[in-house]
């Protein structure tokens, strides 16, 4: 996962992202916004408990199931995001053809092989 999925954006006062210059909303995760949110927090939790878990010195294998747990839950987020996206972004592109069209089949492949490598 970027620690920056919104680069060249600003947060807007609702506490929303817009999107950046070549990003036009509403993005194709947006009707899922809220369970993605939610599963968002739910890892950030286990992501404390994992910091517990070593503040505390709690067994190594132990720490390393919930990391792996950890793991695949952001692997979910990250396949459903990218399943919005071809859904959406890159259909929408791809009805619209030409350059744009291009472009997002371009970000999505280098996507694609970003979460191959991780």
């Amino acid at each position: 996962m970027s620690t920056s999925p919104q680069t060249g954006s600003e947060a807007d006062p609702s506490g929303g992202v817009e999107p950046g210059p070549g990003h036009p909303g509403p993005h194709g995760y947006s009707d899922h916004r809220d369970e993605y949110l939610t599963r968002l927090r739910r890892i950030e939790g286990q992501v404390r408990g994992l910091q517990r878990m070593v503040t505390d010195d709690k067994y190594c294998i132990d720490i390393l199931t919930q990391v792996s747990a950890v793991t695949r839950a952001l692997q979910s987020v990250a396949l459903g995001l990218l399943d919005d996206h071809l859904g959406h972004c890159v259909a929408d592109a791809a009805a619209e053809g030409g350059p744009v069209a291009e472009e997002k089949l371009r970000e999505a492949s280098a996507a694609i092989a970003r979460l191959v490598r991780s």
